[in-house]
């Protein structure tokens, strides 16, 4: 697929480009995201440029990763990374980080949910799955609200620095947006 932008009432969502190297290099010496996510630790500026230059393209060559800067829609600074990793048969899981002077805004959760309503409309998605390690409350909070309804602990689910941690996992449904689904859902009959 071709890279495409996305818009909300405040954020643009758009593609890396290598001159977005000095920015993500900086944002990804932030201690919260090298605790909480799986960017290398340290973070070298060889490790942006690999990002920009091979993971991002290489993602939406193949259809199979889809990475977006988040910046002002009025123009500004980088505030954010978003992303849609395919995981098979219609599920996608999404994940992010927020610049730290970015924080507090609504941000994160403007664009998750405007990432999630592309999975929805654009990519026949039939269940976007979000996951985080336990303990990551920032990154749930988001998650939650943006509507993701958290379903529970997997154990050793994410391995993060040569380390499996217990991962929160949750779920949202284009029902949930009020979207139809390009499969039929029959719910498990209650307990």
């Amino acid at each position: 697929m071709d890279p495409i932008i996305l818009t909300t009432d405040r954020l643009r969502l758009r593609t890396f480009v290598p001159e977005d190297a000095d920015t993500v290099y900086a944002i990804c010496q932030d201690p919260a995201i090298l605790r909480w996510t799986t960017v290398p630790d340290p973070y070298k500026r060889e490790d942006a440029e690999f990002f920009l230059n091979r993971l991002v393209p290489d993602g939406w060559r193949e259809d199979k990763e889809y990475s977006f800067a988040v910046e002002p829609l009025g123009g500004g600074p980088l505030l954010a990374a978003v992303s849609l990793h395919d995981r098979g048969t219609g599920v996608w899981e999404v994940g992010f980080w927020l610049a730290a002077e970015a924080r507090g805004h609504g941000y994160m959760t403007e664009a998750v949910r405007a990432l999630a309503h592309w999975a929805f409309t654009g990519l026949g998605c039939v269940r976007l799955v979000w996951r985080a390690e336990v303990g990551n409350t920032a990154s749930r909070a988001v998650a939650e609200r943006v509507g993701f309804v958290v379903e529970g602990v997997q154990r050793a689910a994410l391995p993060n620095k040569g380390t499996l941690r217990d991962g929160w996992v949750g779920a949202l449904l284009p029902s949930d947006f009020g979207l139809p689904s390009p499969l039929p859902y029959l719910p498990a009959p209650a307990a």
